[in-house]
């Protein structure tokens, strides 16, 4: 029977066209466990997750011109250096709140997408096709995002690669930790062989049981999650209001010794519990 697609075979490597590929830009090094290089890996995950298309040398100049704008308008209409750095500092934020929320919405339609997937893939494989020409039909018909996804990794068996060298790093850039799972029971079956549908249909039941629970999971705790997020919100907004009521807010709290001990005591415990907060947040929403 046609599948409809076209057969590809292994493609030779050619070092004369590799000027031709184009660098993923990276703020990362390898083999650093810096800090600093740490904030840089989270930061290359988050844009690579999100699938906005743009570089992270771009985002950062988006947020330096959002900081710019707010802060500016803000210092054209007070005249105040104080409320206007608060501005800038808002501003610069907004791109990267973008950039995560775009994350969350595309983690969160691959994940409805998965299930469907692995049983379309198992149903491929019970007609006998190899791993590589299910793996192409399903990355065709399944939609963006998670179709777009798939199809770098096929077009990665078209260029030669085994299939586990060319999905091992999927779970990487979607960021799900369900697809683990699919990577390792397909890297097995690569080196060991075995019933690969029984495998893809346990699996896909498994996934389906699982987002069941985490969808019932956050339905109860819907709550405290926006409790814990307006608690992240409420204080900067807060602060923000007073400055814009009162443009020397700042400037008379920050005149005494005990005002400026407050004020910075209040904004390492704020710090403090928006990453704890945040961490909690991330693990409970982990697909």
């Amino acid at each position: 029977m046609s599948t409809g697609l076209p057969v590809s075979r292994p493609i030779a490597s050619n070092p004369g066209y590799a000027g031709i590929l184009k660098q993923q830009e990276l703020f990362a090094g390898a083999d650093d466990d810096a800090t600093s290089n740490r904030i840089n890996s989270s930061f290359d995950r988050l844009m690579l997750q999100s699938g906005v298309g743009l570089t992270p040398m771009t985002v950062l100049m988006l947020c330096c011109l959002s900081g710019l704008i707010v802060g500016g308008l803000i210092l054209v209409m007070q005249e105040n250096p104080m409320t206007a750095s608060f501005g800038l500092v808002l501003g610069a934020i907004l791109p990267l709140a973008w950039v995560m929320i775009a994350r969350v919405r595309r983690q969160r339609e691959m994940t409805r997408q998965l299930p469907g997937m692995i049983e379309e893939l198992a149903r491929a494989a019970k007609t006998g096709r190899s791993i590589e020409q299910c793996w192409a039909m399903v990355a065709h018909d399944t939609p963006r995002p998670l179709g777009s996804e798939m199809q770098i990794c096929s077009r990665r068996m078209q260029m030669g690669q085994d299939v586990a060298s060319a999905i091992h790093d999927l779970p990487y850039r979607t960021g799900l930790v369900s697809l683990n799972i699919l990577t390792t029971a397909m890297s097995v079956h690569q080196r060991s062989g075995g019933d690969l549908v029984s495998v893809l249909e346990r699996l896909a039941r498994t996934i389906r049981d699982r987002l069941l629970y985490l969808g019932r999971l956050r339905a109860v705790t819907i709550g405290s999650r926006w409790t814990a997020i307006l608690m992240l919100i409420l204080p900067p907004l807060i602060v923000f209001f007073f400055m814009l009521r009162d443009p020397t807010y700042l400037t008379q709290l920050l005149s005494t010794f005990g005002g400026r001990m407050i004020t910075i005591t209040a904004i390492g415990l704020q710090l403090v519990g928006s990453l704890w907060v945040l961490a909690v947040l991330r693990n409970s929403q982990r697909s």
